[in-house]
C-alpha cells in the first residue's frame, strides 16, 4: 500500500510537473510573442533619428547622428556668414531686375559636407554649373533644382502668376532652357564676386553645365566642402540654389575667413587710423646723442684705475649720432647754447622707404622690397 500510495503520489507529482511545464511554456510563449512585437514606422523613425522622406541634408539625431559622427569637425569660418549674408542682399536686388518680378532670397543654411555625400544627395533632374575661381585656381559647383529651373523659365517667358510650372518627366532640358538658366547663374556668380570682393578679389568663370552629377567631379569623394543653400521665392513659385565650395578652393583665403568683424563694415577703419596717427605724432619719446662707441674686452674694463685714459678714435669735427633706441635717426655736431649742451642737426631724418600700401602687400605676400 505504501508503494502504491507513493507511486500514486509520484504520479500526481509528475502531473503537477507536467502542468507546471505547460504553464511555463505558455508563459514563455506569451513573453516571446511580446518580444517579437513589430514596431511601426513612427517608432522606427524615432529610433533611427531620421525617416525615409527626410534623407536630405538636415539636422540628424539618434543612430543617424552616430553614423555622421565620423564626419570630421572642420574649423568654423565666421567671415563666410557675412559674405553670404551680403550675397543674399545683392542677389535679391539683381534677381528682381533680372526677372522684373517680386523675388525674395533667403539663406537656408551653411554647413560642411563630404563631396561624395553631396553628389549622392542631389535630387534629379537638376542643372549643375561647374565654375572656376581664377584667382584661387580651383573649382566650385552651383546647383539649380528643377522647381527653380521651371519657375525661372516660366517667369522669363511670360508665364501667368499663380500657375505652377508643369515638369515633364524624362524630357531633357532644351537649348533655350539651358541658355536662360545659364544667364541666371551668371547673375548669381557676379553677385558672389561682389560679396567676396572685400575679402579677396575673385573672378568666377563658368566652365561647363552638367545634368549628371557623375560628370561634376571637381574634388575627391572624401574631401570636405562648404555647402550653402539659398532659397529663392517668386510669389507662389521658386526653388533652391546650392553653392558648393571645396575647402581646397577657399584655402588661399582661409586666414581671412577665420577673422571676425563686428557689424557689416569690412576692411580698415579710417577714423581709427587717423586717431592712431595723431596720437603717435603727439607721443613723447627719448633720443640720445652718442659721441663715440667702442667695444672693450672685459679684462681691460676690469683693470681700469683712477687716472687711466680712454682714447676716443674720432676727429674733433666728427658728427654725433642721434638715435632713438637702436635706430639711428640723424647725425649732428656737438655745441653749446647758453649753459646747455646742444646738437645741431646736419642731415635730414631718415624716413621710412615703405608706404602703407607697400607694407600691406608685403604682409599679404604680394611682393618683396
Amino acid at each position: 500500500m505504501a508503494l502504491e500510495e507513493q507511486g500514486a503520489g509520484g504520479l500526481d507529482g509528475n502531473e503537477d510537473w507536467a502542468a507546471l511545464g505547460e504553464d511555463g511554456l505558455a508563459h514563455a510563449g506569451s513573453a516571446k510573442g511580446g518580444a517579437e512585437r513589430i514596431l511601426n514606422q513612427e517608432e522606427i523613425d524615432n529610433l533611427l533619428g531620421f525617416s525615409v522622406e527626410d534623407l536630405a541634408l538636415t539636422d540628424n539625431g539618434g543612430i543617424r547622428a552616430i553614423i555622421d559622427s565620423a564626419m570630421v569637425a572642420y574649423e568654423r569660418l565666421p567671415m563666410l556668414d557675412i559674405v553670404f549674408d551680403r550675397l543674399v542682399r545683392l542677389l535679391t536686388t539683381s534677381l528682381r531686375n533680372f526677372t522684373s518680378d517680386n523675388v525674395e532670397v533667403s539663406l537656408d543654411r551653411i554647413h560642411a559636407v563630404r563631396f561624395a555625400d553631396y553628389l549622392n544627395s542631389i535630387p534629379l533632374p537638376a542643372i549643375l554649373t561647374i565654375f572656376k575661381a581664377e584667382e584661387w585656381d580651383n573649382f566650385g559647383i552651383a546647383t539649380i533644382d528643377s522647381s527653380l529651373i521651371y519657375s525661372i523659365i516660366d517667369v522669363l517667358l511670360g508665364g501667368r502668376r499663380g500657375v505652377t510650372a508643369i515638369r515633364v518627366e524624362g524630357r531633357p532640358y532644351t537649348t533655350i532652357e539651358m541658355g536662360l538658366v545659364k544667364r541666371m547663374i551668371e547673375v548669381i556668380l557676379a553677385d558672389a564676386e561682389a560679396a567676396f570682393r572685400p575679402i579677396s578679389p575673385v573672378n568666377f568663370r563658368i566652365d561647363r553645365l552638367e545634368t549628371n552629377p557623375r560628370f561634376a567631379a571637381i574634388s575627391r569623394p572624401n574631401n570636405a566642402a562648404i555647402l550653402v543653400r539659398l532659397r529663392i521665392d517668386m510669389e507662389e513659385r521658386g526653388g533652391s540654389v546650392e553653392i558648393l565650395l571645396p575647402y581646397a578652393t577657399i584655402e588661399p583665403i582661409r586666414d581671412r575667413l577665420m577673422q571676425t568683424f563686428v557689424g557689416e563694415k569690412l576692411g580698415r577703419d579710417p577714423v581709427w587710423e587717423g586717431h592712431l596717427a595723431s596720437e603717435i605724432f603727439q607721443a613723447r619719446t627719448a633720443v640720445e646723442a652718442v659721441l663715440y662707441e667702442a667695444d672693450l674686452p672685459l679684462r681691460q674694463l676690469m683693470n681700469l684705475k683712477v687716472g687711466d685714459t680712454l682714447v676716443l678714435d674720432m676727429k674733433p669735427d666728427a658728427l654725433v649720432k642721434v638715435r632713438c633706441g637702436d635706430q639711428i635717426l640723424t647725425e649732428g655736431r656737438m655745441g653749446r647754447v647758453g649753459d646747455k649742451v646742444a646738437v645741431k642737426v646736419q642731415r635730414p631724418l631718415r624716413r621710412a622707404r615703405t608706404t602703407l600700401t607697400q607694407f600691406e602687400q608685403i604682409s599679404s605676400g604680394g611682393q618683396e622690397l
